[in-house]
């Protein structure tokens, strides 16, 4: 059972109008809560006004914001109670500095976002009270503007607080979320469950950029396959040298979940598609980092990064 809290957050901003914040607003939204939605890109912001944000797939459901912005900035005029950054966590150093003026007590920022570490980076700018994480468990693709397509969802997702100061209103920020279907638990784990999730989107994610295959596709061809398995395990080997804490069984539910993966493009693939750059180095580069912290070569970790670097746009 989640925990009751006294903090009932009622507005909401979301920086990143892709796929993942496209979700996130809209389940708000359609929820009750007044939500307004920011991106540097207006296209992507006019239809979520009218006719409103179209989710389908194994979740279907349109809902309007409330406001929208390209303006990061018009956050601070009329400051929601949370904002999510559901952008790429490229552009987090950016965002982190232009949201300083947002921090004050009861004001709470949730990285919403792939990859290691991204909530230390905005800690870094608006200090660890202000800051949360969370661990998203859903995979979408776009379909155009303010329409989005989710693959799977594997409800709950989680969230946790930087500072133990912050508990209650994480819980309440939690409850706000499954009120309106998109179920969130409070934990005390997050860092073990985002090394959980970082080590499987480095197994997948960057082997499909790379070679432009889906996951189905991936996993059907045995020799691709044993790069996914040696990704695995060393991502492994490199969280359990720095104590993060994966499960005893981690290793065959990784392998049972990329196996059902589906025929699904991972985020990794569609920014190269696209012609963006990745977040290679907050999942990889971090196993490589972090390797390097405990005194281990990461060969596999070292090379998918580096070729996956190698398509980026310069």
């Amino acid at each position: 059972m989640q925990e009751e809290s006294s903090y009932r957050p009622t507005k909401f901003a979301v920086i990143g109008a892709g796929p993942v914040g496209a979700i996130v607003a809209a389940f708000l939204a359609g929820g009750g809560f007044e939500v307004t939605l920011c991106d540097v890109v207006p296209a992507l912001l006019e239809p979520a006004l009218d006719p409103g944000i179209e989710i389908e797939g194994v979740d279907n459901l349109r809902a309007r914001v409330a406001r929208v912005t390209t303006c990061v900035d018009d956050l601070l005029a009329e400051p929601p109670d949370v904002i999510f950054v559901t952008v790429k966590a490229t552009a987090l150093p950016l965002i982190a500095s232009a949201l300083e003026g947002f921090v004050a007590p009861g004001r709470y920022v949730v990285s919403w976002q792939n990859g290691i570490d991204t909530e230390l980076v905005l800690a870094e700018h608006l200090g660890r009270a202000a800051v949360m994480r969370g661990v998203v468990n859903y995979g979408c693709v776009p379909v155009g503007p303010a329409h989005v397509r989710v693959a799977f969802h594997h409800r709950p997702h989680f969230l946790q607080e930087l500072d133990p100061g912050s508990r209650e209103a994480a819980i309440g920020i939690c409850a706000a979320l499954t009120s309106c279907g998109l179920d969130t638990r409070h934990t005390e784990q997050i860092t073990d469950m985002v090394w959980r999730k970082s080590v499987m989107n480095s197994c997948m994610n960057a082997i499909c950029a790379v070679t432009g295959k889906t996951m189905i596709e991936i996993i059907i061809d045995p020799i691709l396959f044993n790069l996914v398995d040696g990704l695995i395990k060393e991502g492994v080997a490199v969280a359990r040298a720095n104590e993060f804490t994966l499960g005893s069984d981690f290793y065959p539910y990784c392998i049972n979940y990329i196996r059902n993966a589906g025929n699904h493009k991972p985020s990794m693939l569609q920014d190269i598609e696209a012609g963006r750059r990745t977040e290679i180095d907050y999942i990889n580069g971090k196993i490589v980092e972090y390797g390097a912290q405990a005194g281990m070569a990461t060969p596999y970790n070292t090379m998918i990064r580096g070729l996956v670097k190698a398509l980026e746009p310069k």
